[in-house]
């Protein structure tokens, strides 16, 4: 036992020196896991693309790090595809059921139900899950190595073991019900010597077989055996028979599950071209946030300067209300994406900012071509994970993939935990008799605020890649590190470490156990409500130094990142 520990606490010593790159090299993987992050490296080595590589690493964070992510989820990927010169944005985000309706997380007497564990734990939380065929159809086009090559390593993983991460023993140690619900209680739970049920020790090795046994179909059959065929079955039959929430989902659903592919979203900021996701992700947040600090030379503020954080946390603020209000399902909604976008607009709201007091309850705007919806506000958990890799060719790929909460519905199917994305709708439909735009519907996508974003320079060349877990506070950790990027010419790896200031719906949020808090009276004389929390990001950053890349990897989390030059 304590040979594993110090094993573990030996490899994480080490990738802690690497989580910046020094030297441009020509290729660059930047994960959330080290195991992850070296196999997406070897992938590159053989001379598999960044999609290649992306799927891989993938897989395996599936198993390393079930707490975030895995393909019993979606994502949105973006892939820059360097011989087109052409940029492609690809939905993978989870469906709700054709069975579900507005009134899904209402309860016998028509109240809403409590958010966990109520509405998130069971089969009611469960959408159609998309990464798998976001995976495979990004193969199909961007691929160079053969779709069962991917498996290798993650079967090989799940076959002989992994060690236990720091981070992922900690999150299992505050889960409340998984310890409760098999078969993810047996998996990742052990009897002390007086019985209790103890999460597995870090560094100890987790077998997974049942995942190894999907991985095998999947590598044989591609994404049929996910939405037709033995694991569709698993999935389904995980869902009907929960006891906590069981309801009906069917080979139907999974059968008729599409992969959107969407024009990215990009507009300017100074000198650069920001792409992101469209709705329902939460890139067009992020731009909006940029496009209002447009009007402010960031350059003069330091980034942990109170009269910065007075600024950021007013535009955000603004951002997040017109976000609650209009962004949902583009298929479902018209949301007033140009409108919302319009620099006139933009200036308008930003006017609405005073250097000297906080606006302390911001309304939503009216963009040209709005509908009237009521709010929905979120209920974050922040879990999620996100890598940007860029391959030997020039091509890259930043995605950001989850499946929701922490363990997601603590359901599991095949060896893979299963989301709780549904919970990402509005859990009401209504409020005072006007619809919510993200309210729950058969075959809708939920909002996100992952917003997987690469940025271009004036030649229309990749300039960097970024993007984050962390539930709705996603948006904020993307939009200021691009301005780490961009406006304070900061490395990557000094940009993931800027301490966290955001607004999201109320109050302005200083992380805790950095310098920001010494600012906290400086902001409640101008009218914030200040709170001091955790803020649990995972920034990965690819940034282009000349004719290579060097990148950074948040030390919130345990990311890696590994340069290839050949």
């Amino acid at each position: 036992m304590k040979k594993s520990i110090l094993f573990l606490v030996t490899i994480f010593y080490l990738f802690s020196d690497n989580l910046e790159s020094s030297e441009p090299s020509k290729a660059i993987v930047v994960t959330a896991n080290p195991y992850a992050s070296e196999a997406a490296a070897n992938i590159i080595r053989m001379g598999g693309s960044a999609v290649d590589a992306a799927i891989t690493a993938q897989l395996i964070l599936t198993l390393t790090t079930p707490q975030a992510t895995g393909i019993g989820g979606g994502g949105f990927m973006l892939y820059w595809d360097n011989d087109e010169s052409k940029l492609y944005a690809i939905d993978g985000r989870e469906k709700a059921p054709f069975s579900a309706d507005q009134n899904l997380f209402l309860n016998k007497d028509g109240n809403v139900m409590d958010f966990y564990p109520d509405a998130v734990v069971g089969g009611k939380s469960v959408g159609v899950p998309g990464l798998v065929k976001l995976m495979e159809e990004a193969h199909q086009r961007f691929g160079r190595l053969d779709w069962n090559e991917l498996f290798n390593e993650p079967i090989k993983l799940a076959e002989e073991g992994f060690k236990v991460s720091p981070a992922l023993h900690r999150t299992l140690s505050y889960m409340r019900y998984l310890k409760k619900i098999e078969p993810a209680s047996s998996l990742y739970y052990q009897n002390d010597s007086e019985g209790n049920n103890i999460p597995l020790d870090i560094g100890s090795s987790l077998i997974n077989s049942e995942y190894a046994k999907t991985l095998k179909r999947i590598s044989k059959l591609g994404s049929d055996d996910f939405y037709d065929g033995k694991t569709t079955e698993l999935i389904i039959n995980a869902i009907k028979n929960s006891i906590h929430n069981p309801i009906s989902i069917t080979r139907e659903d999974f059968k008729n599950y599409n992969v959107i592919w969407r024009e990215p979203l990009c507009l300017p900021y100074r000198e650069f071209n920001i792409c992101g996701m469209p709705p329902p992700s939460g890139g067009i947040s992020v731009l909006m946030i940029l496009k209002m600090l447009e009007n402010y030379d960031i350059k003069y503020y330091k980034p942990t300067s109170p009269e910065f954080i007075h600024i950021f946390s007013e535009v955000t603020a603004l951002a997040y209300a017109d976000r609650d209000f209009f962004n949902a399902d583009p298929d479902f909604i018209d949301i007033p994406v140009e409108g919302l976008l319009d620099n006139k607009y933009l200036n308008d709201r930003t006017k609405k900012i005073d250097l000297k007091k906080s606006n302390r309850n911001p309304k939503h705007g009216k963009p040209s071509g709005y509908n009237e919806y009521s709010r929905n506000v979120d209920i974050s958990m922040p879990s999620t994970s996100h890598l940007v890799i860029v391959d030997l060719y020039g091509n890259a790929v930043s995605i950001t993939s989850t499946i929701e909460g922490p363990f997601g519905s603590h359901l599991m199917a095949g060896g893979f935990m299963l989301n709780n994305e549904l919970t990402d709708f509005s859990l009401m439909p209504e409020k005072d008799g006007i619809s919510i735009a993200n309210r729950v519907e058969s075959g809708k996508r939920p909002r996100s605020s992952m917003s997987p974003t690469i940025i271009f320079d004036k030649h229309g060349e990749i300039h960097s890649l970024t993007g984050s877990p962390g539930g709705n506070s996603i948006i904020g950790y993307v939009a200021k590190s691009i301005l780490g990027l961009l406006d304070w010419n900061m490395s990557p790896q000094e940009v993931v470490a800027i301490p966290h200031y955001l607004r999201r719906n109320k109050n302005t949020e200083l992380e805790k156990n950095t310098i920001l808090p010494i600012h906290k009276d400086y902001l409640e004389n101008l009218g914030h409500e200040v709170v001091v929390v955790s803020k649990r990001s995972g920034l990965h950053i690819a940034k282009k130094v000349g004719k290579g890349f060097i990148g950074g990897a948040d030390p919130r989390r345990e990311g890696l990142v590994i340069q290839i030059d050949q």
